[in-house]
């Protein structure tokens, strides 16, 4: 069966510094026209940390759209045009003040793709070598190292909210424990 829409038409309704929102019609498989609503993004990357004692480095800062502050693992937006595997190296030494000297793709990830165009790439980095925070104008957050055990039963328990760093906790500790096998 074939699942694919054929774009009719493109509306543009914003154009912003972080997304865009367009408006399509689009027709469907059996020649029906419908409305889809986009938000455009540059896509992202997201980097779990992991320390020679098996501690995780997590950034904790305020998300207006939620207001609340949030724990998470280091990301940050591509620029674009930019290499994701160079940009998740940038962004742990500029919200943690570290690098890394194992540095590898673990997953791809769409976070909400009914709506949004945005590509997560998720990295594990390993090796970790103090450096210095470099934090960008406007960006607030503090480091904290957790346990992987702690941090996945937090997960487990409904203590850490925010998506890719959910997925990216149960990947390396399902990595890890393969490993052990």
């Amino acid at each position: 069966m074939d699942f694919f829409e054929k774009t009719i038409s493109s509306q543009r309704i914003y154009d912003g510094k972080i997304i865009g929102v367009r408006k399509d019609t689009v027709e469907l498989q059996d020649g029906r026209k419908a409305s889809r609503e986009v938000v455009e993004h540059s896509g992202g990357v997201c980097v779990i940390a992991l320390d020679e004692d098996k501690n995780i480095l997590f950034v904790r800062q305020f998300r207006y759209p939620n207001n609340s502050v949030i724990l998470e693992i280091p990301a940050g937006k591509l620029n674009p045009g930019e290499d994701h595997y160079e940009c998740g190296k940038r962004e742990l030494e500029e919200e943690t003040g570290y690098l890394c000297s194992e540095y590898r793709h673990i997953a791809t990830i769409y976070p909400s793709p009914a709506y949004v165009g945005e590509i997560i790439h998720v990295y594990f980095a390993s090796g970790l070598i103090k450096s210095e925070q470099k934090l960008d104008e406007g960006e607030f957050l503090s480091v904290e190292k957790i346990p992987l055990e702690k941090a996945f039963q937090m997960v487990m328990n409904d203590e850490i909210y925010d998506a890719k760093t959910q997925i990216a906790i149960l990947k390396v500790k399902a990595m890890l424990d393969n490993e052990k096998k």
